[in-house]
């Protein structure tokens, strides 16, 4: 119920400013424009349920708001951290006495749909597919890992946009007009304003709320903005789907040699809070995986370096990561051996247990000689160039048959060991002939 002094309580300006129709919303024309799914939703007057998905402060409850409005629908909202089944269920009968009774659909809006445990998320299922709900989800999470499959095969997501400069712009430009003043920054502080709020709206009206309380005729430069507002971390969530976003471009950049896009992927990381540890980590797969055998050095180098920063610690362990880092990116790359050893794998698990020629045997007991083990082996430092040239593959996969697994490339020093497997093979050959 509310109260008689509700209307002397003061609002944030974020609501205050909250859109009041589809066409006052920005930065999301992909899906709410006339060509859009959600736009033209609305022009039919016909709703279906749908998740929206993405980052904080672009719209997604104004827009699930807007939507039950202009479509003539009851709105409901609940929040997936706050409310279970037993909230779920009362909105549910509410909405089953609206449809019977006035014959009206109830948009029921959950925010931090994720939230929902499965056995939630199931509940919803039977009133979405017989129509007595419209379901709007909202979510910061890939609906692809934190829905389950069934809730996603009702439900149609929508990406959102995060906000650019131009549609924050157009913000703090309605938050001014509001408040019938310019925000008291210089030029260069506004656009600093603009990037601080990371793409999110409603964390930019706030800072202009907080901005346009400061007494008329100040003034602020970029450092008096700085310390007048305080900045927040970036948006980055450890064990969610953004960490392994950011190490997937971080490992990318490296692969593809781009030791600029490398530094600031790690970079991103390191604000956000990410361990060191996991970009080390990132590092030594990337030095064997990607760089390999073209520059043998990698790994020992991203080896040295983390021991190095575990030994010193921030801030001075940057610039042990930072070489590492550019080290990788800048090396030759090869994934010879990667692939090499997956193929082996595979022939190993096609070809089953077949038995190694005796000669590479030991033979330690009388009967082990008598079978003839190790008969007829080569011992390789007898032999010029330390190469006797033997067979040390199964008898069927020799010959003809013996596969090459491994395969260099011409880089770095990969552009060696070709040239020292051509020269095995060459004696390799020459010594069969001269045996026959």
């Amino acid at each position: 119920m509310s109260s008689l002094f509700d209307e002397f309580v003061p609002r944030p300006l974020a609501e205050t400013l909250r859109p009041q129709s589809l066409s006052e919303v920005i930065g999301q024309d992909h899906i709410l424009g006339p060509d859009g799914p959600i736009g033209r939703m609305v022009k039919s007057k016909k709703a279906s349920s749908f998740i929206l998905w993405g980052p904080p402060g672009v719209g997604k409850t104004t827009i699930a708001r807007l939507v039950a409005k202009e479509i003539g629908l009851d709105f409901v909202q609940l929040s997936a951290v706050l409310s279970g089944v037993a909230d779920l269920r009362k909105v549910v009968d509410a909405a089953k006495q609206l449809r019977s009774g006035a014959g009206r659909q109830t948009v029921v809006f959950v925010d931090e749909l994720h939230r929902f445990n499965r056995t939630t998320q199931d509940a919803l299922l039977p009133h979405v597919e017989d129509g007595t709900i419209v379901l709007i989800g909202a979510t910061t999470e890939n609906p692809s890992f934190s829905l389950v499959a069934a809730l996603l095969s009702r439900a149609k997501v929508y990406t959102l946009k995060r906000f650019e400069k131009p549609d924050l712009a157009v913000l703090a430009e309605r938050a001014e007009a509001h408040a019938d003043r310019k925000l008291p920054l210089d030029a260069d502080a506004r656009d600093a304003l603009l990037t601080m709020a990371d793409g999110d709206g409603r964390y930019l009206i706030g800072l202009c709320e907080e901005l346009l309380a400061l007494p008329s005729g100040t003034v602020l430069d970029v450092a008096g903005l700085a310390e007048t507002v305080q900045k927040r971390a970036p948006i980055y969530d450890k064990g969610q789907e953004e960490h392994y976003n950011l190490l997937s471009c971080f490992h990318k950049s490296l692969r593809g040699s781009d030791v600029q896009a490398a530094l600031y992927w790690a970079a991103r990381m390191v604000v956000g809070g990410e361990s060191p540890a996991t970009i080390f980590r990132r590092l030594a797969c990337a030095a064997s995986e990607d760089v390999g055998m073209a520059d043998p050095q990698a790994m020992p180098q991203v080896i040295a370096a983390w021991t190095a920063f575990e030994r010193v610690g921030w801030p001075e362990g940057r610039l042990f990561m930072a070489q590492a880092i550019t080290y990788v990116a800048t090396a030759p790359k090869s994934n010879a051996s990667y692939m090499g050893f997956n193929q082996a794998i595979a022939m190993a698990q096609q070809t089953g247990s077949l038995a190694p020629p005796k000669h590479i045997l030991n033979a330690p007991t009388k009967l082990m000689k008598e079978l003839g083990y190790h008969e007829g082996y080569r011992y390789d430092h007898d032999y010029p160039d330390a190469f006797s040239g033997q067979e040390f593959m199964p008898d069927e996969l020799a010959g003809a048959n013996r596969p090459e697994f491994y395969a260099p490339n011409e880089r770095g020093f990969e552009r060696d060991i070709k040239k020292r497997l051509e020269f095995w093979a060459r004696n390799k050959a020459n010594r069969s002939q001269s045996d026959e």
